[in-house]
């Protein structure tokens, strides 16, 4: 995933999650925001590869820190992708670089 268009900065909620669904060979996106910080995870649970989300594009955060999938409850922190509770504690979600410019959300290392 290199250098790809994924949202508008504003498109994500404040403390909360935006998914972005990929094209074909590109899986979907979750794009978490905290104030000015951005964080991107492949939309897929450690635990048993499911997605985070249970209707496709809610997924679940909490105290604007934590992803939360909704098969599993498990609980992952927007910063890092760990699990820090939940049946997967100490996995993690893949993550996706992303760099913003101006408005914009961009999949890939910044150039």
């Amino acid at each position: 995933m290199n250098d790809r268009f994924l949202c508008c900065v504003d498109a994500v909620p404040d403390g909360g999650a935006c998914v972005v669904d990929g094209s074909p060979g590109d899986g979907a996106v979750v794009v978490v925001r905290r104030g000015a910080s951005v964080w991107a995870y492949v939309n897929r649970c450690p635990h048993f590869s499911v997605r985070l989300d249970f209707e496709p594009g809610e997924v679940c955060t909490y105290r604007s820190t934590v992803l939360m999938c909704a098969h599993h409850s498990a609980l992952f922190a927007f910063e890092d992708g760990r699990c820090i509770e939940g049946p997967c504690e100490g996995a993690a979600l893949t993550p996706v670089p992303v760099h913003v410019v101006g408005t914009d959300v961009w999949a890939g290392a910044a150039g």
